[in-house]
Order: structure tokens, then C-alpha cells, then sequence
């Protein structure tokens, strides 16, 4: 069976990228895992960009949303810097603006708003009743061991979150997945975290843009790489309804309304084990045919 770079030692790397370093005038510095893809993974641009905006926020009050824009392709060799900028904090509210910027150009820009707890209504929509559950479902490295021309890449990269994926996921051979028009995967940090809920929504954002815009294709039955296509996230949007754990699993519904002119749009809604709605997330993405 393969082995992923996986467990408590992907844990503890997720929690050091996140952790920025500060360096004055509401700016931080992030980096990058010493081993990785070409280009800087967006979900680790926004989640330290979430970070960098939560730390000037005071702790009284939690991100509800954040959006954000993917501008360029990230370097991970070199460091990324984050520039906060304070829109406004009203009595209830408070709404900043994150910059991630590498070699003097800006990559990705995101605004989240941070609500002061209040009572009011209460209400979502139920979660799918006719899911499996995590231990009914294959692990990634169960996956893995029938496609061994694709380990390679998952031992070097480090995988702090365990993915099991309901259906067949989008890195199989062409011709292998049959079209489906949802997508659902169950997630959770594979290991634990401090009862920090700025560090818990963070890992959340980093884990929502990892099997998000594959619903798209999903949909065609259609598949990344060669035969196949290549993707870049163009936006993301996160709304957070309920108080969660990222260490706990979580049923990642995912669904694509529209794809056209090379662009695809997903949206996904998450569920605890025990079915509260706890996030919804929007992503539009590029998506272009591969020779095979």
C-alpha cells in the first residue's frame, strides 16, 4: 500500500505555514513547503491570507466570509508577504482587506468580514442522507495503491488533511471515472489542533480548495492531466455558519451549475458527522483540455 507524508508530522508543517511571521504595520511573511508543485497551492494562499487578516481583528470576533482573487501563480521558493489593510470595524463588524504579494507584484487579494456573536434565526438545509460514512470509503492511499504511476507525487508532497473520496476522484486514468453529477468527499485534518477557532476556520479554507473545482469535471466524467485537463482556481468564496473542528470529518458536497468557455464554476457545502451545515464554499475555475 502507499505510504503518504501524512499524520501528525503533515499536521504540525500545515500549522507552521500558517503561522505567519509579523512584520509591522499590519504586513506578515508566509512560506511555502520545501516540496511541493510548480506553483504555490491556493488553498495555502488564502488560508494565510486569512490569517494575516484574523491577527489584526479582535479575538471577540470571528470570520462569517471571506472572498478572494487569485491573480498569479504563487512562487514556493520564495516567501510570500501579506498586507492588511483596515476597511472598518463598526459596532458588530469588522472587514479588512489581505494583499499576498511576491517579487513586487500582488497574487492573490481576498476581503473577509468578522462578526461579533449575536441569537437570531436558525436554520440549513438537511445533509445528504445517502452517503457512506469515512470508514466505508476508501482511504487515499487505498486509491493510490490501484494507480501506482501516481504515488510518486502524493509521497513527496506533505498531506495534512485525509481525504476519501465517496466517488472516483479526478487524478484516475482517462476512462476510469464515470460521470457524476455531484461530488462528495469526506475530509478532516489527520491529526489534532489547539482549540483555536482562527486556526480551525484557516485549515478549513486551505482544505476547501483541494477537491472543489474537480466537480466541474465530475460532471463530464473527465479527468485531470494527460487526456485530460489542466485547472487554475480563479476566485473563492467562503461563508461559515456554525462553529466546527477542522479535525473532525466533515462531508464535503460538492456540485458544478456551470461550466462554459473554459471556465467552471463549483460550489460545495460542508456537513459535520452528525449533519449541522457548517460552510459553503464558490469557486470559478480555468479549465483547459489536455493532449494525452
Amino acid at each position: 500500500m502507499t505510504e503518504l507524508v501524512s499524520g501528525q508530522a503533515a499536521v504540525d508543517e500545515l500549522v507552521r505555514l500558517l503561522d505567519l511571521e509579523a512584520l509591522g504595520d499590519d504586513r506578515f511573511l508566509g512560506i511555502s513547503p520545501p516540496v511541493g508543485p510548480q506553483r504555490v497551492f491556493g488553498g495555502q494562499v488564502a488560508g494565510q491570507a486569512l490569517v494575516a487578516a484574523a491577527r489584526t481583528v479582535d479575538p471577540g470576533r470571528q470570520v462569517h466570509s471571506l472572498h478572494g482573487y487569485f491573480v498569479r501563480p504563487g512562487d514556493p521558493s520564495v516567501p510570500i508577504t501579506y498586507a492588511v489593510e483596515n476597511i472598518r470595524d463598526g459596532r458588530s463588524f469588522s472587514v479588512r482587506r489581505s494583499v499576498a504579494e511576491q517579487h513586487g507584484e500582488v497574487i492573490f487579494f481576498m476581503s473577509a468580514s468578522f462578526h461579533r456573536a449575536e441569537e437570531g434565526l436558525d436554520h440549513h438545509e438537511p445533509a445528504p442522507l445517502d452517503v457512506p460514512l469515512p470508514d466505508e470509503v476508501p482511504t487515499m492511499g487505498e486509491r493510490l495503491a490501484g494507480y501506482p504511476d501516481r504515488a510518486g507525487v502524493w509521497k513527496l508532497v506533505p498531506r495534512p488533511i485525509d481525504v476519501r473520496y465517496v466517488g472516483e476522484p479526478g487524478w484516475v486514468r482517462p476512462g476510469d471515472r464515470p460521470a457524476e453529477d455531484r461530488q462528495r468527499v469526506w475530509m478532516r485534518l489527520d491529526g489534532k489542533l489547539p482549540d483555536d477557532p482562527v486556526l480551525h476556520t484557516c485549515v478549513l479554507t486551505f482544505a476547501s480548495d483541494l477537491t472543489l473545482l474537480d466537480s466541474v469535471l465530475s460532471t463530464h466524467g473527465a479527468v485531470w492531466g494527460p487526456g485530460g485537463f489542466a485547472g487554475a482556481s480563479l476566485d473563492h468564496a467562503m461563508w461559515f455558519h456554525r462553529p466546527f473542528r477542522a479535525d473532525e470529518w466533515f462531508l464535503y458536497d460538492c456540485v458544478s451549475p456551470s461550466a462554459s468557455g473554459a471556465r467552471g464554476l463549483a460550489t460545495g457545502r460542508m456537513f459535520t458527522v452528525d449533519g449541522r451545515h457548517i460552510a459553503t464554499a464558490v469557486q470559478e475555475g480555468l479549465l483547459r483540455r489536455v493532449g494525452g
